[in-house]
Formats: structure tokens, C-alpha cells, sequence
């Protein structure tokens, strides 16, 4: 007698035999016959009767044929054993017509998914191949029934599900004082713990790019400025102790003098000692700018994974106040400034100024000088991006400015947005830590199912019933995903576990990584909030108090619940401004083709990333950051605020400086700012003129116009799919 049933995803179940009448009578009806209850419980009982205690699907679907054959109705076999032979051709045709698609290069939003991923080669021709054919696998035997229903019906996303198989994790902010300290073994190559500032560069490219294949999301370095800084010094002794061997003379009393800074000066008018160390700091200037263009230069050729994709890395810097941490800062800037190949603004890493209040906040503070030269930087190159580590929530009470390893306790950023702070199974800290897994639920279509009810009161209670059944659901895909995570072994992530990710230093080759999986977070993300409101309100939040009364309302109703999620399953589960960048189109295609066109909502290509003010909505710069602040201590799975300016920034540093004001103003965690930056690709020159078709120094119109896709920036919008080219068109200047 049958007692339980093996799904296609594993799970073990109890049989129902409702289920075996259920697939039995739909064939029926296709029949001329029509149904035969007799029947159906004849064969139904028969079955569960003569099956083994514990039977495969697929067995179970074979001993139905078999009954059916048998018995005085083989028509209704025949139409059983055609509709599972359907099922299977259709799988196929689907898989072929895919195929075709990626092989003709067509442009759509299958090979556009990614915008920094040329599916065009080979390589991402094959990615792409792999991707495809993956995510019906997990649908059919890695998914509960619950969650491939929400996927189905638009309700919910599961990123990087192509990866799920694999068992990987997302992303990760870097030791690398480890690697540079110790060294590492990866593939059949072992590396040195570094010793000049140049090999420390080169290393902390090679982790990034080591761990990104062992990994589906970003990368990040957490303190830039603080690892690479030792090396600094380093190079410095080096470059004096070449001077020793040229003049025959003991300088050793230098090695480790006091330097107020790394500054290229003349030497002209220096005499002895004094001499000598200006020679030796000239020359460590140079190889420090040197290491950092290597560094950028890298990122931005170095191909990882697969599909000719650079590695998605970002760097974290600016609480250095060493004058080896400011060397590094200045250079990375510098380098940053001065642009990559022929003068290109450089797409990687994404960088991260982290302000701070006593550090670069004030014209007195150390740093404060380099903070201005990272918001010329931020006019001319989109980058570095800002963190406000004074946010009440990015406040760490253990910061020292005293402590050298004070960046332990500072909020570090992915350049896309994701933050990882908050822990409740270790250190309250970025460092060694990132994002195990997230999806996005759709907001909207729950808002668009209760346009219906006319009482606003009702309207919003049945929208919050919607959204904490979603909230729940998504909450068990996340912690199934994290059960069948943890079963990897260390082994399968060389490099990550090998002390990258925290606790993992202490994990065997054959362990599994359960111990340390942990400290990581499950973000459950949301898009489209403007939309949902003008659903359930009207008006979206931009437009109307009570609108941002109830947006608040939702998402803090989110973070409650997330925080009962988090004390369930014991994981460390946050609310996440997601970074829609395919799923932003992915979402409203379907819901547009179910419920028409709705004005304010399905009547574009793309629904607003997060709790964003829509991006064709006319307000101020202040308007904009009182509205979406507010949103931003509630998402601590990460979050962004970006601002629109007009004109050529480069000429309007100050404007940059003014945005950056506002987040320490409203309390605003993690901020960047958009302009108009056009280049002609044939002789390099660049301005922001809106209607750049034609370069005035050559004439060509092979130009190009770069802009930031969600979080991270793209060399071409040749590679933006549909959905987010339609909201750039959109975009209006925040005045």
C-alpha cells in the first residue's frame, strides 16, 4: 500500500489519492465517454493498494497508464499518455525556441537580462544556454508546490535561480588582510602573502575574481584603504633601501619615520635626510598610481564566471586617516579621475566613499580634502558612490577613531546596495559577511487585486492579508533554499571557505558549510511601490502624504514580520529595496497581459525600482530625499538614493557635495548621483550635451551615453534590455 510519494523536488509527502482521481477524471472529460466515477475509485483503490509504500511520481503516473489500458476505457489512456507526452514536447519547444533565440543573437530581455554580460560570444552564449535550461530543473525538482505556483502566477522572483542547483551563495565583502597576510591556494596555483603595494593590488584582484565563480552575486573589499595601506609603507622602505644601495650610506633611521603624507614634491632645495625620504615618497607616489590603475584596469578586463563578464566587484574606502590609507585613497581617485584605455570611465569597481562625522565631515577633519576630491571624481565618473556611516542604524557603538581596525565596525556597501550589518549569530559587522540568498515579491499585482473593493479600508486590509500570505511564503522558499545550501560542502567553495566568509577558517574540506552559512542574510525584496500605491490610493507616494503614510505602513508591515521570520527559522532575514534590473519589466510584462492597461501602472515597460519616487516625477532634490529617507532605516538588506542633476557636472562639484549634505540631513544610508556623461568612442571626447548624436571634434556618430542601470554603471545601453532603456527615456532632472 502506497503510504508517502517521492516528489520531483524531493520532498517526501503523504499520498492523496484524490490527486491520482483528479488526473484520471480531466482525461476523462477529454473523451467522448465523458466521466466514469465507478471507475476513477476503482482504479484510484486498485492503485493505492498495489503500489509499494513509497513511490516516485512518475511511478505512480506509470501504474495510472497501466490500469487505464486494462480496463474497458484505453481511449482515456491514450489521452493520458498524450497529455504527459504534451507536456514534455512543449518543455522542449520552449527550451528550442530559446535556443534559436540566443543563437541568432537576437536582442530581447533573454539575452539582455544582464546588461553587463555580452551574451553574444561564445562564452555568454553558452552561460545563457546553461541558465535557460536550469531554472526548469528547479521549478520541477527543487521547489516546493506553494512556491513554483507564486513564480508562476507573477506573485514572486527568485534571483539567480539558474544558480540554485549549485548551492551557491550571493555575495560577500572580503578580508583581504587575510590573503594579503597569509596568502591563498586556489585551482593549482598557491599565492604569497604580498609584500609591495603592487602585488597586494594584483591579489586583491585575483580574490575577487577567484570568488566571484565560486559565487552568484558581487563582490566587495569592505576597507580598501585600511588593507592596502601596510604596502604603502612597504614600497616606501623598499624605495629607500634602493637609495642606500645607490649612495653606499645607512638610511635605516627612515624606515619607520613619521610621514605626515604621500605628496609629490620637488626635490629641488632639499638637502640629506630630508632629500632622500622626498625622493623615496616621490617614487612610492608613482607606484602606488600605478598599482591603482593596474587595480581598475583589471577589474574591468578580468573576465569571471563565464559570457565575457567582468568580475561585479566594488571597494569600500575613505576612514583611512593614515598617511598610507590617504596615499591610497588619493590614487585610487586619481587613477579613477584620469579614466581607463583612451580616457573611458571606468564600469568597475563600483566605489564607495564612506563618510564620517570627525573623519571628513568638516573642513577641519583629516580627510575632509579627499572627500572633495571624491565628489570632483564622483562629477566627471559617476563614482564613488557615498555611505553615511553617521545613519543611526549604521552607527556602531564600538567605533574608535583610535582603533586600527576600526573598520571592523563600519557599515560596508555593494555597490548594487545590498547592506549586511546587523547579526544575530556573531559580530555585529560587514567584514567576512554578504547576502546568502533574496527574492522579490510583486507588490503591485497584490495592490492591482484589490482595486476592486471600493471601501479604502477594506481595500487595504485585503491587500495586507495578500501580502502576509506572500511574506510567508517567501519566507519558507528562502529557508528551504538555505537547508539545501548548507549541505555543500567547503570543498565546493575552495577560496570563499577557506576563511573569506566568517567562521569558515576552522571548516575541513569535507565538512559541510552549515557551521558558518549562518551569518549571512535572506533578503526578501520588493519593487514597484509607487505603483502599488496609485493601486490601492491613486497617488503615488511622491504625490500624497496618505500615500506615503500607507507605502511606510507596508514596508514597515514587512520588517515586523521579517523580524518574526528571523526568530522562527533563526536566520538572519531583512527587507530588501531591490535592485530590479531584468525583474523590473519581468513583473509588469505579465501583469500587464492579465489585467490591461492601468494608468499610472501596467502603462509602461517597467514598474519603479523599490520604494523610489517614480523616475518621470517632477520634484526637488530635498523633495525626494524627505520622501525616500525615511524607507531607508526600515530596508537594511540594502537600499539606495540617487538624484538626477542637469548640466556638466564637472563643472558643479559642489552640487555633488550638496545631494551627499542631504543624506546626512535626512538620515539617509547609501546615496549616488546621475548626470548626463556622453562619449564618442572613436576619439574619446566627452561632454553632456542631452542630443549628443554627432562628436563636434570628429564628426562620428558612433557615440555613446553613459548612465548608471540600477546601482552599478554600463559601458553601452545597446546591452539594456526593454524595460529599463524605456525607464532611462523616463528619467527627469531633481532640480
Amino acid at each position: 500500500m502506497i503510504q508517502t510519494v517521492l516528489k520531483r523536488d524531493g520532498r517526501v509527502v503523504g499520498f492523496n489519492e484524490q490527486k491520482i482521481a483528479a488526473a484520471i477524471r480531466k482525461a476523462m472529460l477529454t473523451t467522448d465517454g465523458g466521466e466514469d466515477t465507478a471507475l476513477i475509485e476503482k482504479i484510484t483503490d486498485r492503485i493505492a493498494v498495489k503500489g509499494k509504500s513509497q513511490m516516485s511520481v512518475e511511478e505512480i503516473q506509470d501504474l495510472v497508464e497501466n490500469e487505464l489500458m486494462k480496463s474497458s476505457r484505453p481511449d482515456v489512456a491514450k489521452n493520458y499518455i498524450r497529455y504527459r507526452s504534451a507536456r514534455t514536447v512543449a518543455r522542449k519547444a520552449k527550451t528550442r525556441d530559446v535556443f534559436l533565440e540566443i543563437i541568432n543573437i537576437k536582442n530581447n530581455d533573454v539575452t539582455r537580462e544582464n546588461a553587463n554580460m555580452n551574451a553574444d560570444t561564445p562564452a555568454g552564449m553558452m552561460m545563457k544556454f546553461a541558465s535557460e535550461t536550469t531554472k526548469p530543473f528547479v521549478d520541477d525538482y527543487l521547489l516546493s508546490e506553494e512556491v513554483r505556483e507564486a513564480v508562476k502566477n507573477n506573485y514572486l522572483h527568485i534571483h539567480d535561480k539558474d544558480y540554485y542547483p549549485t548551492k551557491s551563495m550571493t555575495c560577500i565583502q572580503h578580508p583581504l588582510d587575510k590573503i594579503l597576510e597569509h596568502g591563498f591556494q586556489a585551482g593549482h596555483g598557491e599565492s604569497r602573502p604580498a609584500k609591495r603595494i603592487e602585488t597586494a593590488s594584483i591579489i586583491g584582484c585575483i580574490s575577487m575574481e577567484t570568488v566571484q565563480n565560486e559565487m552568484h552575486g558581487g563582490q566587495s573589499i569592505p576597507a580598501f584603504d585600511f588593507y592596502l595601506a601596510p604596502y604603502v609603507r612597504k614600497s616606501y622602505i623598499e624605495e629607500v633601501k634602493v637609495l642606500e644601495q645607490l649612495m653606499g650610506e645607512d638610511y635605516s633611521q627612515l624606515y619607520d619615520v613619521e610621514l605626515e603624507d604621500y605628496l609629490t614634491l620637488p626635490l629641488a632645495g632639499l638637502s640629506g635626510l630630508e632629500r632622500i625620504k622626498q625622493h623615496a615618497i616621490n617614487k612610492t607616489v608613482d607606484r602606488v598610481h600605478q598599482a591603482m590603475e593596474a587595480f581598475i584596469h583589471n577589474m574591468n578586463t578580468i573576465h569571471s564566471r563565464g559570457g565575457n563578464q567582468v568580475v561585479f566587484s566594488s571597494i569600500n574606502y575613505g576612514t583611512d586617516i593614515s598617511a598610507e590609507g590617504r596615499c591610497i585613497i588619493r590614487e585610487i581617485l586619481r587613477s579613477t579621475y584620469e579614466g581607463v584605455g583612451n580616457g573611458e570611465t571606468a564600469i568597475f569597481p563600483i566605489q564607495i566613499w564612506k563618510k564620517k562625522k570627525g573623519v571628513s565631515y568638516l573642513p577641519t577633519d583629516r580627510n575632509y580634502d579627499l572627500y572633495k576630491y571624491a565628489c570632483k571624481v564622483t562629477a566627471r565618473r559617476f563614482f564613488p558612490n557615498f555611505v553615511n556611516l553617521d545613519a543611526t542604524y549604521n552607527f556602531h557603538e564600538k567605533w574608535d577613531i583610535n582603533d586600527p581596525k576600526r573598520y571592523m565596525y563600519e557599515v560596508a556597501t555593494m555597490g548594487c546596495r545590498t547592506r549586511v550589518f546587523e547579526n544575530r549569530f556573531g559580530d555585529k559587522t560587514s567584514v567576512g559577511r554578504g547576502n546568502i540568498s533574496f527574492s522579490t515579491i510583486n507588490i503591485v499585482k497584490l495592490a492591482i487585486e484589490c482595486m476592486g473593493i471600493k471601501k479604502q479600508e477594506e481595500r487595504e486590509a485585503a491587500f495586507f492579508a495578500k501580502l502576509d500570505n506572500l511574506l510567508e511564503i517567501t519566507a519558507r522558499q528562502l529557508h528551504e533554499r538555505f537547508e539545501f545550501q548548507k549541505t555543500a560542502y567547503a570543498k565546493q567553495f575552495p577560496l570563499l571557505m577557506q576563511g573569506l566568509w566568517v567562521g569558515s577558517e576552522n571548516l575541513k574540506p569535507n565538512d559541510t558549510i552549515a557551521p558558518v552559512i549562518n551569518q549571512g542574510t535572506l533578503g526578501i525584496g520588493f519593487i514597484g511601490l509607487a505603483e502599488c500605491l496609485i493601486a490601492l490610493t491613486g497617488k503615488h507616494h511622491g504625490e500624497s502624504e496618505k500615500s506615503q503614510e500607507l507605502g511606510l505602513k507596508i514596508v514597515s508591515y514587512m520588517r515586523d514580520r521579517i523580524n518574526e521570520f528571523s526568530e522562527r527559522y533563526q536566520h538572519n532575514y531583512s527587507v530588501l529595496a531591490t535592485p530590479a534590473e531584468g525583474l523590473s519589466g519581468r513583473f509588469t510584462k505579465y501583469d500587464k497581459k492579465k489585467f490591461g492597461i492601468l494608468p499610472g501602472i501596467t502603462d509602461k515597460d517597467y514598474y519603479t525600482n523599490s520604494n523610489h519616487v517614480p523616475v518621470y516625477y517632477h520634484c526637488s532634490a530635498l523633495k525626494k530625499a524627505q520622501i525616500e529617507a525615511p524607507y531607508h532605516e526600515i530596508t537594511r538588506g540594502g537600499h539606495i538614493f540617487y538624484v538626477e542633476i542637469d548640466g556638466d557636472a564637472t563643472h558643479n562639484p559642489e552640487a555633488v557635495m550638496k545631494i551627499v549634505d542631504l543624506m546626512d540631513e535626512y538620515n539617509i544610508g547609501y546615496g549616488s548621483v546621475n548626470h548626463t556623461r556622453n562619449r564618442c568612442l572613436d576619439c574619446g571626447y566627452e561632454n553632456a550635451d542631452k542630443n549628443f548624436e554627432t562628436c563636434p571634434k570628429c564628426g562620428s556618430s558612433n557615440v555613446d551615453r553613459l548612465q548608471r542601470i540600477t546601482g552599478y554603471l554600463v559601458g553601452t545601453t545597446d546591452r539594456w534590455n526593454k524595460a529599463k532603456l524605456a525607464e532611462l527615456n523616463d528619467r527627469v532632472v531633481h532640480d
